[in-house]
């Protein structure tokens, strides 16, 4: 990776070790301490707390990417563990403090941007939540995810005289032999209940920590706690409820209408876990590079770059130069993707675990819009403001998967890239009662505090049944009860999870604006991204040309788009 740019500081000390608790404080205390007797002078304590935020932002996401690159470093581990348990605190009372600085300075009415306005607004969010009696339990918190981190990526089963990564065994789950998918399925299955009760107990303590938090922070539960930590400003737990109920009556038909198809395909009475990842038609499974080859995927994917836009693929290069793409899965390796934004360097970092999948192209143009978003928005000089709302975000990388689909040919011939498109299409609406899914829990799991794991497990089941595909598991109830335990947001960032149906939407809107006009919809995409979050959610959503809603007005046209455009794929 890229060393940190402290040739550009310009406040900041370029030796400042950020490890050292001691420096660092002292640091923020100028700011503290710092007179400002007018405009300009506010303005220019901006944009140094700003420098040394980016600083600190850098320092830990590095921290954190060495972490989940090596799980099974202890001394990766440690070092990012003393940066959660010892910097992250130290500095959480007095960055408050300038928060309240610059809320309570006379001057602030002098600062007539709008987005000095919405930069306001957010830190009240924040001020209004802060107590420093939750900054111990945000510590544990942190702590206790990264041990989860460290169960999932130590997961690896046996098969067929091979040690696999969960990532690798997906790739069995997609091959038309019956009993090898049955058999991986089962394999891996069990090696996830070897873990459950201790992922069972972990979250134990994070619901009753996070609801601790919330009581210290004068709310009534945790979902009130992260409304305004999200700064969900446009929008309310109801209107989310409301969006399930539209994707249980639009999406969820749908669903049990593909399954059907599906088992008539493949000529089976009943579906299984193991058969939803199987072609229907028992074609072998797309394999658009070899598993070991990242090196394969990162020059395609650059190619489909280069299509939609020479810029783009320019962009996408500036990722490998700087070291900033880590693909491969591993032991050892943390589970899923991310896409990291290097603040101080102005680099995004893109995480994921390829094993030689189709979803391993889609996971990488989603990252890349990420990173594209980053790279667009990062003109701006406050940090605070470089970044959207996530549901404008998630509009960045979402669109991007739907973009790039029609240059799926770059992977595959034309008859694999049509069926590439399809499946994903596919995907997008099977997303969604998944969605609606994790986010009804969230509602609960926050709002019942108190409960036992029986009722947590009841209500889990009993949201499977409204959302999910009428699958057989019959002999394998426990890991239906527990499914919910390879979702990563459930432990990392609680409520995050509704910005994916959100910014799907508003990708679709995008993607159905491209089969007419992909260069206009390109370009009102790019325009979007390059506000970062100077702009509200709906006005984000209005500049890339898209409406901001997740009403069943919205949804019901894009579902039939999508059903059409699948059958015009499979024809």
């Amino acid at each position: 990776m890229v060393a940190t740019v402290a040739s550009s500081r310009h406040f900041v000390p370029v030796d400042l070790d950020v490890a050292n608790v001691q420096q660092l404080l002292a640091v923020f205390r100028k700011l503290q301490e710092r007179s400002i007797d007018n405009a300009a002078q506010l303005e220019k304590w901006l944009a140094d707390f700003s420098e040394l935020s980016a600083v600190v932002d850098e320092y830990g996401a590095r921290r954190y990417i060495e972490k989940s690159c090596h799980t099974d470093d202890e001394n990766l581990e440690k070092a990012y563990l003393h940066f959660i348990s010892e910097v992250e605190p130290a500095i959480k009372p007095v960055g408050f403090e300038l928060q309240k600085k610059y809320l309570d300075s006379p001057f602030r009415s002098k600062l007539t941007d709008e987005r000095y306005r919405l930069l306001g607004r957010s830190w009240q969010a924040d001020v209004d939540i802060y107590r420093p009696e939750n900054i111990p339990l945000q510590t544990q918190v942190a702590m206790d995810v990264t041990e989860y981190d460290k169960i999932s990526g130590a997961m690896t089963i046996q098969f067929r005289g091979q040690e696999l990564t969960m990532p690798q065994a997906g790739r069995v789950l997609e091959e038309p032999d019956r009993a090898a998918r049955q058999d991986v399925w089962q394999l891996t299955s069990a090696r996830r209940l070897a873990d459950r009760d201790k992922i069972d107990a972990i979250f134990e303590k994070l619901l009753t920590m996070r609801h601790q938090i919330a009581v210290n922070a004068g709310l009534s539960d945790y979902r009130a706690y992260e409304w305004k930590l999200k700064k969900r400003f446009d929008y309310t737990p109801d209107d989310c409820l409301r969006f399930a109920d539209a994707i249980e009556k639009t999406c969820v038909p749908l669903v049990h209408e593909l399954d059907r198809k599906r088992a008539r395909d493949l000529k089976l009475d009943r579906l299984r876990p193991w058969d939803m990842a199987v072609d229907p038609q028992s074609r072998p499974p797309l394999r658009p590079f070899p598993g070991d080859s990242s090196a394969m995927l990162i020059q395609k994917t650059r190619e489909i770059f280069n299509r939609l836009s020479p810029e783009l693929a320019g962009d996408f290069d500036s990722l490998s130069a700087h070291g900033n793409l880590d693909l491969d899965s591993r032991k050892g390796k943390q589970p899923g993707g991310y896409q990291s934004s290097l603040e101080e360097s102005l680099q995004p970092f893109i995480f994921m675990n390829a094993a030689g999948m189709q979803r391993d192209v889609e996971t990488l143009l989603h990252e890349g819009g990420h990173a594209f978003h980053f790279l667009a928005a990062r003109h701006e000089p406050l940090m605070f403001l470089r970044s959207a709302p996530m549901e404008f975000c998630e509009v960045a990388s979402m669109s991007m998967e739907l973009l790039g689909s029609v240059h799926f040919d770059a992977f595959y011939d034309s008859a694999d890239a049509a069926r590439a498109q399809s499946t994903m299409l596919e995907g997008i609406i099977r997303f969604f009662p998944w969605m609606a899914t994790i986010d009804c829990y969230q509602h609960w799991l926050y709002t019942h505090p108190g409960h036992d794991l029986a009722a947590r497990t009841a209500y889990w089941v009993s949201l499977l049944d409204r959302f999910s595909s009428k699958l057989d598991w019959t002999g394998f109830e426990p890991v239906r009860q527990s499914s919910w335990q390879r979702q990563l947001h459930l432990f990392h960032s609680p409520f995050y999870y509704v910005e994916y149906g959100i910014a799907q939407l508003g990708a679709l809107q995008i993607w159905s604006k491209s089969l007419s006009d992909p260069r206009g919809a390109l370009e009102g995409y790019r325009a979007g991204l390059r506000l970062g979050g100077t702009r509200t959610l709906p006005e984000l959503f209005s500049a890339a040309g898209i409406r901001f809603d997740f009403t069943d007005k919205t949804l019901r046209p894009l579902m039939d788009l999508l059903a059409q455009k699948m059958r015009q794929l499979n024809a």
